[in-house]
């Protein structure tokens, strides 16, 4: 799953916020600063894992504000842990 969430997202510690989440939901992946101000997040896991990750990224939980998250599912790569880039 790829998701790319945009609005305001940077500097507010929203990357930790998914690495704390993908981490108790289990994902492996990245979280990573666009030039744009957006985040793009790479989850691999148990598909309801990922729709919950999905879910709390658009909660009022995320810090900052969000105000889009457009998601593509595609092929696991085998990704190991969850990281910030």
């Amino acid at each position: 799953m790829v998701a790319r969430v945009e609005g305001y997202v940077q500097g507010v510690g929203f990357r930790w916020f998914v690495l704390r989440i993908a981490g108790e939901l289990a994902l492996s992946g990245i979280a990573t600063n666009l030039p744009d101000g957006s985040v793009e997040i790479v989850a691999e896991g148990p598909r309801l894992s990922c729709e919950r990750l999905i879910e709390t990224l658009r909660s009022r939980r995320a810090p900052g504000h969000v105000s889009q998250v457009a998601v593509s599912w595609n092929a696991p790569t085998g990704m190991r842990g969850f990281r910030t880039g």
